[in-house]
């Protein structure tokens, strides 16, 4: 089983790929932009298992998509995990284009091209699952914050594409699903939320997005998934 994993030099990513490697799948692409917390990652995996694990140090906001087309090649890809993202807290009337740019690039702009860069790939797996990483903060009806517009708005998106590539893909084979999470204890929620500490730890979430990747394909597309069990 081949599985991508973007955002994982860091957070949730970091987690998730230890947890892949945990549940013994065959190759990870580990898509990150710290160099060496990419390294450090690999050694930890190397520590815990044998799943090949590819680093690939890039910036999702400035790369050229096409100039990934070599490091996957011809290969079967059977899970995509778009975790990546960015946060920037700060009233709405203090945005700057900037902002905007910099978070829709890299909430919205980056999984959509790389799914789509990818679509060769997907449908060569007989168990294709694209996994989009939202937000409870992008959720129609759910409890939003202040300073937090740009960030909600583009998780908003995110689940909006999940749909309408569910209902796009599914005679390809390939299911999409968004899971909405709640708050988690991580650089992000520490940015937004300085003080808060949630119960929820990276690698507890992680957990249950492997399980949910490598399993609920079988059952699930085109949903926004809450998983939540606390909002700050």
């Amino acid at each position: 089983m081949n599985i991508v994993v973007t955002g994982a030099s860091s957070g949730i990513g970091y987690a998730t790929v230890l947890e892949m490697v945990r549940q013994k799948v065959t190759r990870i692409y580990a898509l990150g932009r710290n160099a060496v917390k990419l390294q450090q990652l690999q050694n930890a995996c190397a520590a815990i298992g044998d799943t090949e694990v590819i680093l690939v140090e890039c910036d999702l906001t400035q790369i050229n998509f096409e100039d990934l087309r070599s490091v996957f090649g011809e290969n079967c890809i059977d899970v995509l995990i778009n975790n990546a993202g960015t946060l920037v807290y700060a009233p709405f009337e203090n945005i700057s284009p900037t902002d905007l740019d910099l978070i829709y690039k890299t909430n919205v702009y980056a999984p959509f091209l790389l799914t789509q860069l990818l679509l060769p790939n997907l449908k060569k797996s007989k168990i294709a699952h694209v996994v989009n990483i939202g937000s409870m903060g992008g959720v129609q009806g759910s409890l939003k914050f202040s300073g937090l517009s740009v960030y909600s708005s583009s998780k908003a998106a995110i689940a909006g594409l999940s749909e309408c590539l569910a209902q796009e893909l599914k005679t390809q084979g390939i299911k999409v699903n968004c899971l909405a999470l709640g708050a988690v204890n991580t650089e992000m929620l520490a940015s937004a939320f300085p003080g808060y500490k949630s119960e929820m730890e990276p690698q507890m979430m992680a957990e249950y997005i492997v399980d949910f990747a490598l399993k609920q394909h079988k059952f699930i597309n085109g949903k926004i998934v809450a998983v939540s069990a606390t909002t700050p």
